[in-house]
């Protein structure tokens, strides 16, 4: 069978695999996110690979993500939580998308759409200092929030946020503060139906803080938020292999210098293999010279630049031809590179390794 030009290989029995496994290790259900396309994974796809594996509900980012989820066909629960200043709610509400709320202005917009009721998610500002409700706010909205659940105008699904995963003291001061909005919430008569506060790390480390629901992105992908425990430490499975085939190789002789800068020489004589994947694909140019790949079940270092289109390998005087199977990441129990070393040799996070994955590479879903 021949070697896909370049490819990313998405396994979704993998991703049915750590939903369940992350319900049993927290207890309480599960929201699925599946924003910026599934992280780089396919987002409808993921979906229903997610919602098979006993996810209730999938959170987006954007009401864009959840309605094109919608025409593929996905009727489950659908949540959205970052919006433009001016954006009507309209065809989330007529879609059935439940609405995150980060300021008295969304509130009124929701209550505004036609076919009420909007559902809707409150969200708080626990201390991340980005999205969500701000302090001086929550009487405000929570008072008319109350008022129009009265008038049957919106339905509060919930009240959430989200931990900065700075310590474990941190995120606890989080679920503190959280305790606290949720107090002043239901005296002002606002009864969220559940609660959830925590994503994949604080759903793992921090089990005071699962609630009633917990949010999983990373660890749904099969991949670890954490530095000291890998996938496997926390029986996940990677469900995304990025591979290509090598397009070409060449004999150079001893000194040759190597793509751009000639930031690698050659040290002998010695066999370049050159890949067709590079920064326009998501192979991020700051692993030049560090990240890691397979040829022919032995491993390899990207040598010198990585390139907009392509890398170059050194692979001595091994016997490597065009066509052969290169792997940068996948599951490290099958011999693979995992997405995380990429990450420590750009300098980054594993999320952002397999969320930047560009549309360049055909995506390749399989149980």
């Amino acid at each position: 069978m021949s070697v896909p030009f370049r490819e990313a290989s998405i396994d979704l029995g993998a991703i049915a695999h750590n939903v369940s496994r992350l319900r049993s290790i927290t207890g309480v259900p599960v929201i699925g996110v599946v924003k910026a396309n599934g992280y780089g994974h396919g987002a409808a796809e993921v979906a229903t690979a997610a919602l098979a594996g006993g996810a209730t509900r999938l959170g987006t980012a954007t009401i864009e993500e959840s309605l094109a989820l919608r025409r593929a066909g996905i009727t489950a629960p659908l949540m959205a939580w970052l919006h433009a200043p001016d954006r009507r709610f309209d065809d989330a509400v007529e879609a059935r998308i439940e609405i995150g709320i980060s300021s008295y202005q969304q509130l009124l917009a929701a209550s505004e759409a036609a076919r009420p009721p909007a559902s809707i998610h409150l969200k708080v500002d626990t201390g991340l200092s980005r999205n969500g409700l701000a302090p001086a706010e929550l009487d405000r909205v929570f008072a008319e929030a109350a008022r129009l659940e009265r008038l049957g105008r919106v339905r509060v699904v919930s009240i959430f946020s989200h931990l900065s995963g700075a310590s474990g003291e941190d995120d606890r001061a989080q679920l503190a503060r959280y305790e606290q909005i949720i107090a002043q919430a239901k005296a002002h008569g606002v009864r969220p139906e559940f609660r959830h506060l925590a994503a994949t790390a604080g759903a793992i480390g921090i089990p005071e803080a699962r609630l009633d629901a917990v949010r999983i992105g990373i660890g749904m992908y099969g991949l670890s938020p954490f530095g000291d425990r890998t996938s496997a430490d926390l029986g996940l499975r990677p469900a995304m292999t990025l591979r290509g085939a090598v397009a070409a190789v060449r004999r150079v002789s001893a000194g040759t210098g190597v793509s751009y800068d000639y930031a690698y020489r050659c040290e002998r004589e010695t066999t370049l293999a050159l890949v067709p994947l590079g920064y326009a694909d998501g192979v991020p140019r700051q692993a030049s010279g560090a990240g890691p790949v397979v040829i022919n079940d032995r491993r390899y270092t990207v040598s010198g630049r990585i390139a907009m289109d392509q890398f170059v390998v050194d692979v001595g005087d091994d016997h490597v031809r065009p066509g052969d199977e290169v792997v940068l990441f996948g599951d490290p129990a099958l011999g693979q590179p995992s997405a995380t070393e990429w990450a420590d040799a750009a300098g980054t996070i594993n999320y952002e390794i397999v969320t930047r994955i560009g549309d360049r590479v055909p995506r390749r879903s399989h149980s």
